[in-house]
């Protein structure tokens, strides 16, 4: 199914009033081939796939009414969209609420008042995967604020597309320390929800300046974007404006977001290509599968002949690096009040199956209480990490701490982490672990400069350790994950429980939330076994 790329016209955004905007999402099984390839059972909207974007204004509120139309729960989260005084909008399945049931319907409503580069997806049983998932656009309501002026826009969402299901694909993970293990499957590339080689022209006219909005809205793989002959000057990294960056092209890892600022040639001569990589670090290269190469058209004039540009050497371009970066309102780095120590984990149980952690326990999906839930019913005792059970790898925070995650990766395999409910700093990398066991030597250190970055998914690499920083200053209950959705279904998660006295007194939990999980069978308050204190009868056991 083709979709044409957008490329909006600006308008006086600053003269708009906020309005609410509505957008009816029946969310129901298609049959499609995204590809070109296979054709395969998906999930879409309103019989639709892909997902059209969703555009709105800063302060604007978005109405989001969804039907459940498939056999299983649903839920649907706003990727980087910070949900304050009402965390049970964000969408997480049992961690913010119980899924819609099959045949049940829900009304998200999110006020808006960040601006950038965002997407929603389904975050229940992921099902993002299955092509849950759509760009989400907030235009700026004062365009004078930002880093550069531009004059019109160009929409780039990319996607990874497994020919099976995660749930399939799940049951047989590549072990990469193990040689003998089956290869992984190999994804295809989609550009704007369709094969990326036939994908829509992008229009440009000389002189102007157009703002490329870049999402790889995928679920394992990176891509590299890049126009040659065109400089991209960067101003926006996951919703938050940078001082401008000029650069070769875009490193985009799972769940990232970019902005940049393209200028025109100045002659309709030629037409030109612009350049979308997809690929993996973490398994085999192979010729055609990994990495894949898409290219699609930048057209100055219709006919004109396409200037051929030889690439430079991807090791001698300058890709993207968040930690080079510096944030355009110039917030100084935050000292920080403590640190919580993660390690990205790779553990291979008895019967040969991977399993992931990134705190203490591989996370599991909640089973009998949301986590939110908890946190708002359990009084005093909602302070107390353990009430959540082991499986959600609780860690509670106290309101205007300066939280330091410092996550080390000593597995071979690079991660996208996403944190829920906050941009965060990113202060520095450094080496950890044996990295020549992927023939690297190890990576130097690496600090942010006097105003780092913030950004809401960042990618600590392999054999590397990643230091970021937030305020708590959202009270709820955020999950913290790789948003490589194996990796995540594999327990690479945590939560955090933030503030839980002040979220007591300041957010109250709607009844039709609470009502649907009472129609599944669940519960809607107490522990995370749905009892009272400690006792934690009957959450299920931690793998072995």
């Amino acid at each position: 199914m083709l979709f044409s790329h957008c490329i909006v016209l600006l308008v006086c955004l600053a003269s708009c009033q906020a309005k609410r905007v509505v957008v009816d999402w029946n969310i129901g099984y298609v049959t499609a081939s995204r590809d070109g390839y296979v054709t395969r059972k998906s999930i879409g909207v309103n019989g639709k796939l892909p997902v059209p974007p969703v555009h709105i204004t800063q302060g604007d509120t978005l109405v989001l009414n969804v039907v459940n139309s498939l056999d299983q729960p649903t839920s649907v989260h706003a990727h980087g969209i910070f949900q304050r005084g009402t965390s049970y909008m964000d969408g997480t399945g049992m961690v913010t609420q119980c899924g819609i049931p099959p045949g049940a319907n829900f009304t998200y409503e999110y006020s808006i008042n960040q601006s950038g580069t965002y997407w929603i997806h389904g975050h229940y049983n992921h099902q993002n995967s299955e092509g849950l998932r759509t760009p989400l656009i907030v235009y700026d309501k004062d365009m004078d604020k930002l880093p550069m002026k531009y004059d019109e826009e160009a929409l780039i969402y990319l996607e990874d597309w497994y020919a099976a299901p995660l749930e399939e694909r799940t049951k047989e993970i590549w072990n990469p320390i193990d040689p003998s293990s089956p290869l992984p499957p190999y994804p295809s590339g989609l550009i704007n929800g369709i094969n990326g080689n036939v994908t829509q022209v992008v229009k440009m006219e000389p002189g102007k300046k157009y703002r490329f909005r870049v999402l790889n809205m995928g679920t394992e793989e990176w891509f590299k974007f890049s126009i040659p002959g065109h400089k991209m000057t960067v101003i926006e990294a996951d919703g938050e404006y940078s001082d401008p960056m000029t650069v070769d092209g875009l490193e985009i890892a799972p769940g990232q977001r970019y902005s940049a600022i393209v200028q025109a040639m100045d002659s309709v001569e030629y037409n030109y290509i612009f350049n979308a990589m997809l690929y993996s670090d973490f398994i085999p290269a192979a010729p055609g599968l990994n990495p894949r190469y898409y290219t699609g058209l930048i057209q100055y004039r219709t006919g004109a002949p396409v200037k051929h540009i030889e690439p430079k050497a991807d090791s001698n371009m300058e890709w993207t690096q968040d930690i080079k970066m510096q944030a355009y309102d110039r917030m100084p780095l935050l000292d920080a009040s403590r640190t919580v120590n993660t390690v990205a984990g790779l553990n291979l149980l008895s019967e040969n199956q991977a399993q992931m952690f990134l705190h203490q326990y591989p996370y599991m999906m909640p089973s009998k209480v949301p986590t939110l839930f908890s946190a708002m019913s359990m009084g005093e005792l909602a302070a107390d990490g353990a009430i959540y059970g082991p499986q959600t790898d609780a860690v509670v925070i106290s309101k205007g701490e300066v939280i330091e995650i410092l996550l080390t990766n000593e597995t071979p395999i690079d991660h996208a982490m996403h944190l829920h409910g906050h941009s965060f700093q990113v202060t520095e990398y450094g080496p950890a672990g044996n990295s020549s066991l992927i023939g690297k030597p190890p990576a130097p250190v690496v600090r942010s400069g006097p105003h780092p970055m913030r950004r809401d998914t960042f990618v600590v690499p392999a054999f590397q350790y990643a230091r970021i920083r937030f305020l708590a200053d959202n009270p709820g209950v955020w999950l913290f994950h790789c948003h490589m959705d194996i990796h995540f279904a594999l327990g690479m998660a945590m939560t955090f429980i933030e503030a839980p006295k002040e979220l007591q007194k300041t957010q109250r939990i709607p009844e039709t939330l609470k009502q649907m999980c009472l129609a599944q069978g669940l519960g809607a308050s107490g522990n995370g076994a749905g009892n009272q204190g400690l006792d934690l009868t009957g959450l299920p056991a931690l793998p072995e």
